[in-house]
């Protein structure tokens, strides 16, 4: 039977699995470069290989996350961590980029099979009203990552190779994957039945909406092949889904997504707002690097480097943000981090000129820190608050699915807005390309600066903008309500216990008599606080 009486060293040993995908994220952007040269290839095929990786992460999410509510987190987690680990050493081994490509399909499914059991396992093992710091440490993870991929990929690219880009997860991998094994629970799996008609309208939607909104500027936003296009492939997607939740609506036995998950204010709201942070987080790095590196000058390394500040504040602040949501409204902090992430990116617009001394870009990036550490914690602990355990996997899927379809969204809006201004803002230069980035083949000259920087600073207005939704959202948070009757077996569960066996049943009494016994050591420590 495993010892789930210690959930922190749980918490920790998922938290090396959910940094690793994080990084593989970030890191190949700065290693396409070198990609295109080792495998002779061009930017299409490249782009591919980003592209890849996020439609067979975002797709399956909902699915993982029901997988792991029926046979259990801990399975499914280091099924994904063992998929993810060989599929990193599969792509440093591809001499073509088509295998390369292959290879981070079943990388991406690996990350999918992943990323809502870290949630799940939370959710299950830390209690609601104490769930706050585990939350803070979770959402600490990501702002590092945003750090440490960029960096790390270009000391790795410039030092090993771009393989290495790849390899290093090989190690890190392994090395969490004991970890997991030793010290993440088997927890109780619930009887769920498998809804076939649901997984496949769920995939097949997710995959045209997904694909056609990552792919629409690659082919103008309109023919694919014959009479396929990227807005026909976007339409009949939200077709698809609307077909996927009339089904889930109607259909008599279990649905793969619990629609009654949205009748709680709190879960629907804060998909809402994760949307919003999931789209603002990655169409505001584009034009911010676009400009540090074409307009200034830096390298990768070094236009990742102004990101210290943002991820040392972020990184430091919240577990202690998470620590004191438990005992606060997270609806004021929440709101507050959004509001201020708002700030920072309108700060960067209005600083984008080539003359602006670059140190003052690091202030906006130290704002970034708060707002970061005052979001990813208040948002995850508010949405898995009234989570049941038997609905911890499915309600995780939903969320890091939103997260993703913002992030997708973000990344194809922010393109478009980009090569709009830059056609607005910078005169026509023949042959060149003056519309693209990447048409300008070195340096940009001293008199399309001025220019540039303007529509940079423009684009990055849009992320800015609908981060302010978020924080709107986030406003109309319901105040948390006591946790009452937080571990005890549902109905459903006692009435399953055929799937579940005795040592794992053990384990999560053991969790919930542990979390019990430290509550009421915090409100004796209160207690004597005050008098």
């Amino acid at each position: 039977m495993e010892n789930v009486a210690r959930p922190w060293p749980a918490l920790w040993s998922l938290v090396i699995g959910f940094f690793m995908i994080l990084i593989d994220t970030t890191i190949v952007s700065v290693a396409n470069p070198s990609i295109m040269e080792g495998l002779n290839t061009d930017i299409n095929s490249v782009i591919w290989v980003t592209s890849a990786y996020l439609l067979a992460y975002a797709v399956p999410l909902l699915i993982t996350g029901r997988l792991g509510d029926r046979f259990g987190p801990k399975k499914l987690y280091l099924s994904g961590l063992v998929v993810f680990t060989v599929a990193s050493l599969w792509c440093g081994l591809s001499g073509s980029v088509e295998i390369l490509i292959a290879a981070r399909v079943v990388q991406g499914l690996g990350a999918a099979m992943m990323t809502p059991q870290t949630m799940a396992v939370i959710t299950r093992i830390f209690p609601p009203d104490r769930r706050g710091a585990a939350m803070g440490i979770w959402g600490a993870t990501a702002g590092v990552a945003t750090l440490v991929g960029p960096i790390l990929g270009g000391v790795l690219v410039d030092g090993l190779g771009w393989e290495w880009i790849f390899f290093i997860n090989v190690p890190v991998g392994i090395v969490g994957f004991i970890l997991a094994q030793r010290f993440v629970p088997s927890l109780t799996t619930h009887p769920h039945k498998f809804d076939i008609p649901g997984v496949l309208l769920s995939a097949l939607g997710l995959f045209l909406v997904v694909f056609g909104i990552q792919e629409g500027e690659t082919y103008d936003w309109g023919t694919i092949v014959g009479p396929i296009t990227v807005w026909g492939l976007i339409i009949s997607g939200i077709a698809v889904l609307v077909v996927f939740v009339l089904w889930q609506r109607f259909n008599t036995g279990e649905p793969l997504l619990p629609l009654s998950l949205f009748k709680d204010r709190n879960f629907s709201l804060a998909n809402i707002a994760i949307t919003t942070v999931g789209f603002t987080v990655t169409a505001f790095s584009l034009p911010l690097i676009f400009y540090y590196q074409i307009v200034r000058g830096l390298t990768p390394t070094q236009s990742a480097l102004m990101m210290v500040p943002m991820a040392l504040i972020s990184g430091g602040l919240a577990p202690v943000v998470g620590r004191i949501i438990d005992r606060v409204n997270p609806k004021f902090i929440t709101a507050a981090g959004l509001v201020l992430m708002s700030v920072a990116l309108f700060w960067n617009a209005l600083l984008m000129h080539p003359d602006t001394p670059i140190w003052l870009f690091l202030l906006p990036s130290a704002v970034l820190g708060f707002a970061n550490a005052g979001i990813w914690a208040p948002l995850s602990s508010t949405v898995t608050r009234n989570l049941p355990p038997r609905q911890a996997g499915a309600g995780s899927g939903v969320y890091n699915t939103t997260r993703q379809i913002g992030a997708v969204l973000g990344s194809a809006a922010i393109a478009v807005l980009i090569q709009a201004r830059l056609a607005a803002e910078l005169p026509a230069r023949p042959g060149a390309g003056a519309t693209s980035p990447m048409g300008f083949g070195g340096a940009l000259p001293a008199e399309l600066q001025e220019g540039f920087s303007t529509a940079m600073g423009q684009s990055i207005l849009l992320p800015a903008a609908v981060i302010l939704l978020g924080a709107a959202v986030a406003l109309f948070f319901a105040k948390p309500k006591p946790v009452q009757g937080w571990g005890e077996p549902d109905a459903a569960a006692v009435a399953g216990t055929g799937t579940a066996d005795a040592d794992t049943t053990d384990a999560d009494k053991a969790a919930t008599d542990q979390a019990d016994t430290a509550a009421a050591a915090d409100t004796e420590r209160a207690a004597a606080e005050r008098g």
